[in-house]
Order: C-alpha cells, then sequence, then structure tokens
C-alpha cells in the first residue's frame, strides 16, 4: 500500500509522492468532489489549481468527477481509474467527499485497488481523513449538513477504514483558517482516547508497505 498525506496541498516533499510511483510520473486522477457544495466557479478554480500544481511535477492530471457515476452500476467508476496508477484526491469538505466516494462506488473501487497496491493515493486535507475509520469528530470543522443541503441525502459517517487512525489536518499552522478547528478535533480525540495523527501545513504522512512515518 502507497499513501502520500499531505495535511495541505503538495506539502514540502514531493520527492516522496514521485519515488512512491516506482517510475516516472504519468496520468493521475484528480478527485475534487470534496468542493461540490462550493459554486461552480470555485469548484473549478480548485480543480485547476491542483491540476496545474501536479502538471508542474511532471504529472498528467484529468479530473475524475465522482458525481458522473452517482447511482450507476458500480463497475463504472472502476474502470475510469483502470488506467490511472496514482489518485490525488484534494481537501475541501470531508463528509461531502465520503458521500460522493460512497455513492459512486469509488470507496470499493480505490480500497481494492490499494490492497492490491496498483494504485499510489496522494491528497491533503479531506482526502485523507476519509481514510480512518470513521467521520466522528470531523464535525467540528466540517458541515455534515452540506450533504443534505447539497443531496437531500444524510451523511456518511464511517471511512474507508484504510488508515487504523483518525487523520487531522492543519494543526498548529497559523497560516490556516481551520487551524484552530482542527486543533478542537485533535483536542476531541485526545479527550475520547481516539488514535489519531496530527499534522501541520507542510507535514506528510508516507506509507510505502510496512514503512509508515510523518516527515
Amino acid at each position: 500500500m502507497r499513501l502520500y498525506l499531505s495535511s495541505f496541498r503538495i506539502g514540502d516533499h514531493p520527492d516522496r509522492l514521485l519515488k512512491l510511483l516506482r517510475s516516472q510520473p504519468g496520468r493521475i486522477a484528480v478527485v475534487a468532489n470534496a468542493m461540490d457544495s462550493a459554486p461552480d466557479d470555485v469548484r473549478r478554480a480548485g480543480v485547476e489549481r491542483e491540476t496545474d500544481a501536479l502538471a508542474e511535477l511532471g504529472f498528467d492530471p484529468r479530473e475524475v468527477d465522482l458525481r458522473e457515476f452517482f447511482d450507476r452500476p458500480s463497475g463504472e467508476v472502476e474502470v475510469a481509474l483502470e488506467g490511472f496508477p496514482a489518485v490525488w484526491v484534494r481537501g475541501g469538505n470531508a463528509f461531502m467527499l465520503r458521500y460522493a466516494m460512497a455513492r459512486s462506488g469509488a470507496d470499493t473501487a480505490l480500497s481494492s485497488r490499494l490492497r492490491e497496491d496498483t494504485i499510489v493515493y496522494a491528497g491533503y486535507s479531506a482526502g485523507p481523513c476519509v481514510l480512518a475509520p470513521s467521520l466522528q469528530g470531523l464535525e467540528l470543522c466540517d458541515s455534515p449538513q452540506d450533504v443534505t443541503k447539497t443531496w437531500g441525502d444524510k451523511p456518511v459517517w464511517d471511512g474507508l477504514g484504510i488508515l487504523d487512525h483518525a487523520f487531522v489536518p492543519h494543526v498548529d499552522s497559523p497560516g490556516h483558517h481551520e487551524t484552530e478547528a482542527c486543533g478542537r478535533v485533535a483536542e476531541h480525540y485526545r479527550a475520547n482516547g481516539t488514535p489519531h495523527r496530527t499534522l501541520s501545513d507542510g507535514q506528510v504522512l508516507v506509507i510505502d508497505g510496512d514503512e509508515a512515518g510523518i516527515i
């Protein structure tokens, strides 16, 4: 399993992302559904920011919009992701992202490929957060109600369970507007004995097989 989980954007160690690929950078799927509750122009600008940054590293980024696979046969999103050796899952609202993954079947497709070690899962903020066993506690920084407002449906509270702990980004990151809220999430986890890891912006949790560490 290969994961590059950043607190904010690419982080300070893009060389480690490239190392996880085992080859030269090629196609990478960009998943931006954590921004589905944002206005269209804001969402579009967010996607462009990610694709530009990835292109600078030598990638050929293409958005895979999970909304296109809502209520479709479960295998369609799996086929759409087949041609990508890596996926970049950007930040935003973790509940919006988790809902899109569940409704499209991307959660099952990505989990399977991660366990088969046929894809590198990379991203930041909400992207890593949904890999935890549960999203409980993230309501202190992200609004689960956005799912209901946007889709008229209930949020999904279970995570993908790829990580055995919660992921808390933006902690002790004065330049980020969510640092105080994320600090409250971390305190909530400490008080409740929930296993978790905190990252400051610039830091990255890298998992490469049996090796794992924050850099």
